[in-house]
């Protein structure tokens, strides 16, 4: 008898761990997936809120990025301009010119360039892409440039200069962004 008990208790057990390991593999999926713990819940909202604001002078689709204001725009038309709050280049990374988004990358992968590793010789040679990856979400390639408008596992630094010269955008934003861009759109970067 009490071997039969200690069986059933034995059983009992063995699925109850099992259900409780279906439920993190669930909630895993969900934030991989991008369900409401990731985009848009929690700790992923960004302090500078997104907006419609009047930017002229540039074609519809045009991505325009002002790091001293720490926003970027995405053109529409009549003038309109989606605003995303972004974080910036640091002293010394920022920079301004015009390029193309040549690729665009869902959960992308992160390899630190030459230059990066010389600074910081403690990151690893190659993270894959998920949840921990500094590049977030998804990442936008800018022309044969080191740089890209990228996510980030970070959304406490939107709004403030931390990058090596990269955009940041909250996972949320950023994805919003990759959905209504193309390879090809003109990216304006003004200092």
């Amino acid at each position: 008898m009490t071997r039969a008990l200690g069986f059933w208790c034995a059983a009992a057990m063995t699925m109850l761990a099992a259900g409780q390991a279906q439920a993190q593999f669930f909630d895993s999926r969900d934030v991989m997936g991008g369900g409401p713990g990731f985009f848009g819940g929690g700790r992923s909202g960004s302090p500078i809120q997104r907006g419609q604001v009047m930017l002229a002078g540039y074609a519809p689709g045009t991505i325009v990025i002002h790091t001293g204001e720490r926003r970027l725009y995405l053109v529409q038309g009549g003038g309109q301009a989606i605003s995303y709050g972004i974080g910036v280049g640091r002293d010394g990374f920022r920079w301004s010119g015009t390029h193309r988004i040549t690729a665009k990358k869902e959960w992308p992968g992160w390899t630190p360039p030459r230059e990066m590793l010389r600074r910081r010789p403690d990151l690893p040679r190659h993270m894959p892409g998920g949840i921990e990856n500094p590049l977030g979400a998804r990442a936008m390639y800018l022309g044969s440039t080191l740089y890209r408008i990228h996510g980030s596992n970070e959304p406490e630094t939107i709004g403030q200069a931390v990058s090596s010269g990269c955009f940041r955008m909250t996972n949320e934003d950023v994805a919003d962004l990759y959905n209504r861009v193309s390879v090809g759109t003109v990216v304006v970067v003004k200092n």
